[in-house]
């Protein structure tokens, strides 16, 4: 297990060091997800550290470009009585995890833009995370401070962390269907995010080949 970039910022905010050490998540695998959109991807090197913040967000509002104008359409043909749900990593997808220097970390406006639309239109939205459950009050309280309306967050238990992220997470958005919802959307920056099914439509922000958790 690693301690991501932003805990460690977060070490000279309102985070004290010592809790940080508890924030410990595990760092996803990422690989091309065939079936998704991409955005265009810039030639980099080393760590994540070394990922352009102006370059990758250009690159998730071109994903996110192409996001919009079908959850217009979508949330616009709406069934009668379909409850509608997207759902969202949280890592660099909703918040800006390896460019966050504080808690709460910023939103990711790409994400955050097209999230709004659809809350505002009365899509649920739902994170799936690999952030274990200590965290959970954090992650939470983060999310809503950065303009997102949470209808759920799920979090890995302790028995979820010997699972394969990518079952995982399809199992949670399993769970959301059995709720009743028809997820019309899936975005992550991470083939765990994506893989296993079950939304109408995925779309892939950049990771740079895994150098973005």
């Amino acid at each position: 297990m690693t301690l991501r970039p932003w805990a460690r910022r977060c070490a000279a905010g309102t985070v004290s060091a010592t809790a940080l050490v508890a924030l410990a998540i595990p760092a996803e695998a990422a690989t091309a997800t065939a079936g998704t959109t991409n955005a265009a991807t810039a030639t980099m090197t080393a760590t994540a550290q070394d990922v352009d913040y102006g370059t990758w967000q250009r690159d998730c509002r071109a994903v996110m470009d192409q996001a919009l104008p079908y959850l217009k359409q979508r949330i616009a043909n709406t069934a009668p009585g379909e409850k509608q749900a997207i759902v969202f990593d949280i890592d660099n997808t909703t918040l800006e995890t390896d460019f966050g220097f504080s808690y709460p970390q910023p939103a990711n406006q790409p994400v955050l833009e097209v999230a709004k639309y659809a809350q505002e239109r009365g899509v649920s939205l739902f994170f799936v995370t690999a952030r274990p459950g200590i965290i959970y009050s954090f992650t939470d309280h983060n999310l809503k401070y950065s303009g997102y309306k949470v209808s759920g967050l799920y979090v890995r238990g302790f028995l979820d962390l010997f699972k394969n992220v990518a079952d995982y997470k399809t199992a949670q958005r399993v769970d959301i269907e059995k709720k009743g919802y028809t997820i019309i959307a899936n975005i992550g920056n991470s083939a765990t995010d994506l893989s296993g099914g079950h939304a109408e439509k995925t779309y892939k922000l950049p990771d740079y080949d895994g150098q973005l958790s």
